[in-house]
């Protein structure tokens, strides 16, 4: 291994010679501990330590740095306090998510650093997000994001380096490419040469380094950390190393072969260093000895303050209270001058009130901008807002929704607009695994709002009309609002942006450009989780939401009963008390909603009711819902056979019959 000082003082190399000892010495009483059964689990990153504290000591500490599991390198040159570190890995409280996530997964903002989960690739875009609110706001900052060789594999990495090389955004994507993914070598992962090939066909600058060599890592990270915060470009570096453990302790090594664990054996990171640095009389032994003296007491003593620390308690209070970041609500009552809107022009509207409320609102989505969208939601906002709020995407959802977060990382709102609700699905794992959980694991806010135009009747298929909320109440963390008419849309989006937790934000498209009501003028909201009483009635109470409220009046003019309406308006959180006091007030309950019936809000609403009112009722909850079929295209087959209007009438008459 040759080293190349260059230009380096004698005390940086001390300091980078010092910092690869730090987490080496901290795996080594780990590995001991994870024997002794005092730790459950262990990844261990012996051998690969040059990249994380390379790289972590080229960059500004205030620049944030996206880890993974073999990046403990990362924290300790950040200097994490050690007892929190070691709480955070026996899930106590004095750790950073409170004993829910596990070793690497969290983020601690104090430190500019944010972990994993599980599923790799998206943090990649969370990183793009960072750089992107760097680069609006002008700042000559970075992010760096460490993916593995086998996360190249996954669609986010395309997405998020796509999208980094259109927008040019400050950010440097590393690969620790060290030889396995989990048991999977690399000749069964890709076949080209080099993964810094791949930075080619993005048009990114690209570089394959010895990612063993401190030297090499820390200087060319500085160079090319200097070079973006000049001229903002994303960078690819493939780093060549090895793991000399297993994926993590318990899977072992054994589909290794021997010989290339002694290969990489000889190019160990720190012992190569220690001997460059004795050879040219910068290190000496006693000062070597005096490093590990000092490292390990101050790992003793953080260990032992960590076992110290009680276990962890809680409550279901307590736990509850974290899934959603404080939001102190200020009702805006609305203007008295009011005009004619249709659906689609009051969400516009509340759109247009938000971005010039919020200097911090980023819109973002497919076609929005020039194009204004398919539904012509956003059209003029680019005059008015300019490019670098208003920003046309790839068609790639799950990196948008990841830029999103990491917009809200870095102080800004962000919108991402959904072209059709049926294409979430290609950005599900970041809503349900990062938007959802980032506050209930360790703090962080996602302020993220996600328009979803969504629902059938308009004959556009399976995979244009499909309505899939229910997949989304189903997550702690999200709100999940779907507004029946204009005035509810305008005010529930203006909510939205003002709520600091992610919404989910459904429209239906049957509802855009019906017959126009009066919206009032001006900036005014209404509060989310809370439901509205659409019509007075005593004889029968029918629960819904969306288009189903349409359906419910049109029912209600013609029948001889007096039927409440109630529109839930929130579906996450759900207006408990107002669902009790109607079906009180009533005694007869009919719960309606497009979307199919098995699985659907329906069955949430009406076991609920059943358990705890059971004693107001006079007969069966009655449910309502889609066919049990996928949505079909040809309108006689939509609306005659799968949509809920079809069947409301007699199962109505069934309900007040009984």
């Amino acid at each position: 291994m040759v080293f190349e000082r260059n230009n380096l003082e004698d005390k940086t190399l001390l300091s980078l010679y010092k910092a690869l000892l730090e987490p080496r010495l901290i795996e080594e009483k780990m590995l001991i501990l994870l024997r002794q059964g005092k730790v459950s689990k262990w990844f261990s990153g012996i051998g690969q330590e040059a990249i994380s504290v390379g790289s972590t000591m080229a960059l500004e500490n205030d620049e944030k740095i996206f880890t993974m599991h073999r990046n403990l390198g990362v924290f300790t040159a950040r200097k994490m306090p050690l007892t929190r570190l070691f709480c955070q890995w026996q899930g106590k409280a004095l750790g950073f998510t409170k004993g829910r996530d596990r070793s690497f997964h969290f983020g601690a903002p104090e430190y500019h650093i944010v972990g994993m989960i599980s599923h790799l690739g998206p943090q990649l875009s969370l990183a793009a997000g960072v750089a992107l609110g760097h680069k609006l706001a002008e700042r000559p900052k970075i992010s760096l994001a460490f993916t593995g060789e086998g996360g190249t594999s996954q669609g986010e990495f395309h997405e998020a380096l796509n999208t980094a090389a259109v927008w040019k955004l400050p950010v440097i994507f590393v690969i620790e490419n060290n030889g396995y993914g989990l048991s999977t070598p690399v000749r069964e992962q890709y076949v080209c040469d080099t993964l810094a090939d791949r930075g080619k066909g993005y048009g990114m600058k690209s570089i394959t380094i010895d990612g063993n060599n401190i030297l090499e890592v820390y200087q060319t990270f500085s160079k090319i950390a200097a070079e973006i915060r000049e001229n903002p470009e994303p960078w690819l570096v493939e780093c060549r190393t090895f793991r000399m453990r297993g994926h993590e302790e318990a899977s072992g090594t054994k589909y290794v072969p021997q010989e290339l664990m002694d290969e990489w054996a000889q190019k160990d990171p720190i012992q190569n260093f220690e001997n460059y640095l004795i050879e040219n009389n910068i290190l000496e032994e006693s000062k070597k000895q005096e490093y590990i003296l000092e490292i390990k007491k101050e790992i003793d003593v953080a260990w032992q303050a960590a076992d110290n620390e009680p276990a962890i308690v809680s409550s279901e209070t307590q736990e509850l209270a974290d899934v959603y970041a404080p939001f102190d609500y200020k009702p805006v009552q609305p203007a008295s001058e009011t005009e004619e809107k249709r659906f689609v022009d009051a969400i516009t509207d509340g759109l247009d009130q938000a971005m010039s409320k919020h200097d911090n609102l980023v819109l973002m989505g497919q076609d929005i901008a020039e194009y204004g969208g398919v539904f012509k939601v956003t059209q003029g906002f680019v005059e008015k807002y300019g490019k670098h709020r208003v920003r046309n995407t790839p068609l790639c959802e799950s990196a948008i929704v990841g830029i999103g977060l990491g917009l809200s990382m870095e102080g800004y709102k962000a919108m991402v607009e959904m072209q059709f609700a049926d294409f979430v699905t290609c950005g599900f794992n970041q809503i349900v695994n990062n938007l959802a959980k980032l506050h209930y694991r360790w703090g962080e806010k996602a302020d993220v709002v996600i328009r979803m135009p969504s629902g059938g009747s308009v004959a556009a298929g399976p995979f244009h009309s499909q309505s899939n909320e229910a997949w989304f109440t189903h997550t702690p963390g999200l709100k999940v609002v779907y507004p029946s008419n204009a005035y509810d849309a305008k005010g529930l989006l203006i909510s939205a942006f003002e709520d600091p937790n992610p919404v989910m934000y459904f429209e239906h498209k049957a509802l855009y450009r019906q017959n126009a009501t009066m919206v009032p003028k001006g900036y005014y909201n209404v509060p989310i989780g809370k439901a509205a009483i659409t019509r007075e009635g005593k004889d029968v109470s029918i629960i819904t939401y969306g288009l189903g409220v349409n359906w419910a009046l049109e029912l209600a003019e013609k029948s001889e009963y007096n039927i409440e309406i109630l529109d839930l308006r929130s579906l996450l959180p759900l207006d408990y008390d107002a669902v009790v006091k109607t079906v009180q007030k009533t005694g007869k309950v009919l719960v309606l909603h497009e979307d199919t019936l098995y699985g659907g809000l329906g069955g949430e609403i009406a076991a609920y009711i059943s358990e705890h009112c059971f004693e107001y009722l006079d007969a069966p909850v009655v449910r309502v819902g889609g066919l049990d079929s996928p949505i079909p295209f040809t309108k006689a087959l939509e609306d005659n056979i799968f949509m809920p209007k079809k069947r409301l009438s007699d199962s109505f008459h069934k309900l007040m019959n009984y």
